[in-house]
């Protein structure tokens, strides 16, 4: 065992943050009591090593120029959860069991593996620019500075016993020790229920190290997640293995496949974090949490749900380091956005944002509170949920279970005095009429639609029983959007489109030309596209179109309309960003062709 310095000042050992209650002898606490007496003394004190087995384990050291340590190891005469705390103790500083829940297969990888080999040092795991090192001689400085030099990242040794850091060696370098090769040892008892954990620190190094490997888990699926700026989290069950998929730029894409029998114990964890009932599971359950995931808070909306195989979980990550509620952020045309904060500083009437779920109709409305907010308005928020919390405006959440409803609410709201509304979305003819007479008596509403395009909110509302005369007054504007992905830059590449293609697109360009796309690589998880970039329709409510609507057109006339006045169309908007190469034909067609 070396008895090198470490070039820092010795970090805390992992076993003081489990300190034992009311004088409670443990492994730790007396191995910490017996730090200055010689490793086999303080076993032979433990009860945990008789003096023979000490003596033959010393005439076996001779031999073999093993540290004591490992020579009981290989006798068998204590286990490896035995021996760590005593080492821990010794060395002061933190000791690992070496096991494939602890390992991230990224982070592994980090260090070339004829480097790890000959330097007999894996990589566990990487907490922002913090490397952490599993090594058999944690003091080695002149190990520790290749390593840092060849990542590039500042190094965080821990112990770990030589032959499990040979043994995991050859498995984390196999071709197959992917995401999922992280579930490998865990059991369906391995996880540690707490009671307070609403704000969690997935990111300590400590916690890591010692965490159950269920709790690893489910924390590398947080952290990674957001690394990889996903929107969700699937955690869902199967007949012979679970699968947990992330949505990446709108589409899902599978991360791993976690045994069947340990799925209840990853469900029982994400329960318990959001402070749900662990017992109930043949009823649908909401909660939250909150995370620090490098540095920064994120809050996680949870949802199960229960399904003939077990139950679904699905995690929202809002990440708000992420978002940016800025107009002028968001993408749009340069020639739209003006014309659209005029209209979002009239005093009263009803804006909408129409689009499918998950085109980013909310960071829209919240980027239009941002602009318009001020201490001389009173702005009141119904969503369902609130999923942002923002300053300087008053935001309520639906409690179906409790009728506290849009259309409830909003009367409620009325009450109250307000300038601004924001509704989150249009469901039932309640909520369209008390919102169009909002707009009515002096209020500025804004609200969302799930329609295909700006013409199609105007006749959902009529459809909804909103008489035409007041629809007609009340109406400032209509947004429709969409999220296009963009093209990954590192598998991008560029094709000749068929002209029956850009034909079927409505493309007037010149047909010769070249278009980008992605191949797919390992960056993009095989899609070709990388992040997304919003397309906008803005239909303003001119004169022309408050008659339309007063004489009840159909869809179809203000479609005709809106071509005559040469108004931007969705279309039109992603051709724009095709012809920019910042997305793929093939994705244009898939967003904006719904019909």
């Amino acid at each position: 065992m070396s008895t090198a310095y470490p070039r820092e000042a010795a970090p805390s050992s992992i076993s003081e943050l489990t300190a034992p209650m009311d004088g409670e002898a443990t492994p730790e606490a007396i191995a910490h009591s017996n730090v200055r007496r010689p490793l086999g003394q303080q076993l032979i004190g433990a009860n945990l090593l008789k003096p023979e087995e000490l003596e033959k384990a010393l005439a076996e050291q001779a031999n073999s120029q093993l540290p004591l340590g490992e020579t009981l190891l290989e006798m068998g005469a204590v286990s490896e959860e035995q021996l760590l705390p005593y080492i821990e103790a010794q060395l002061r500083v933190p000791a690992a069991r070496l096991r494939e829940g602890l390992l991230d297969p990224e982070a592994v990888r980090l260090i070339p593996r004829e480097l790890a080999e000959r330097l007999l040092a894996l990589a566990l795991f990487r907490v922002r620019d913090t490397l952490v090192v599993a090594m058999h001689d944690p003091f080695d400085l002149d190990q520790i500075d290749i390593i840092e030099h060849v990542t590039d990242l500042r190094v965080k040794p821990v112990f770990a016993f030589q032959a499990s850091i040979q043994r995991m060696l050859k498995r984390g370098y196999e071709d197959d020790f992917a995401v999922d090769a992280v579930t490998a040892d865990m059991d369906s008892d391995a996880v540690e229920l707490q009671t307070d954990i609403t704000s969690v620190d997935i990111a300590s190094v400590q916690d890591l190290v010692e965490g159950s490997p269920v709790i690893n888990l489910v924390n590398y699926l947080i952290l990674q997640s957001i690394r990889k700026t996903a929107s969700d989290i699937h955690i869902e069950p199967g007949r012979s293995f679970g699968v947990v998929r992330f949505r990446i730029d709108g589409q899902l894409v599978e991360m791993l496949r976690p045994r069947r029998d340990i799925y209840p114990a990853i469900v029982s964890r994400v329960k318990v974090m959001a402070k749900l009932d662990i017992a109930e599971q043949r009823m649908p359950q909401d909660g939250r949490c909150q995370v620090v995931v490098d540095g920064k808070e994120v809050d996680l909306r949870i949802s199960t749900l229960p399904t003939v195989l077990g139950e679904k979980v699905v995690m929202r990550v809002l990440d708000k380091g992420r978002l940016t509620f800025n107009l002028d952020k968001l993408g749009m045309p340069t020639d739209m956005l003006p014309t659209l904060k005029s209209l979002l500083n009239r005093p009263y009437g009803l804006f909408l944002v129409t689009g499918p779920t998950g085109s980013g109709k909310t960071t829209t409305l919240y980027s239009a509170l941002e602009l318009i907010k001020s201490v001389h308005r009173n702005i009141v928020t119904i969503e369902d949920p609130v999923e942002y919390q923002m300053e300087m405006i008053n935001q309520v959440q639906v409690d179906s279970a409790r009728n506290v409803t849009f259309a409830s609410i909003l009367r409620s709201i009325l009450r109250q005095d307000p300038d601004v509304i924001l509704v989150g979305e249009i469901r039932d003819a309640e909520t369209a009429k008390v919102a169009v007479q909002a707009a009515l008596t002096g209020h500025l509403v804004l609200s969302t639609l799930h329609t295909n395009d700006a013409a199609g909110a105007i006749t959902r509302l009529m459809d909804m029983g909103v008489e035409n005369y007041k629809l007609s007054s009340a109406l400032v504007a209509v947004l429709a959007q969409r999220l296009l992905r963009t093209i990954c830059p590192k598998c991008r590449t560029s094709y000749y489109a068929s002209e029956d293609f850009l034909k079927s697109l409505h493309y007037k360009g010149d047909m010769r030309r070249s278009f980008a796309r992605g191949q797919g690589c390992r960056e993009c998880f095989d899609t070709g596209f990388q992040g997304r970039h919003g397309v906008y329709e803005l239909l303003p409510a001119t004169p022309e179109l408050r008659s339309m609507i007063s004489r009840e057109a159909s869809q179809e006339e203000i479609h005709e309309y809106t071509r005559e006045q040469k108004f931007p169309t969705l279309l039109e908007g992603g051709l724009d960003l095709a012809k920019r190469e910042l997305t793929s034909l093939e994705e244009v067609a898939r967003i904006t062709l719904f019909e």
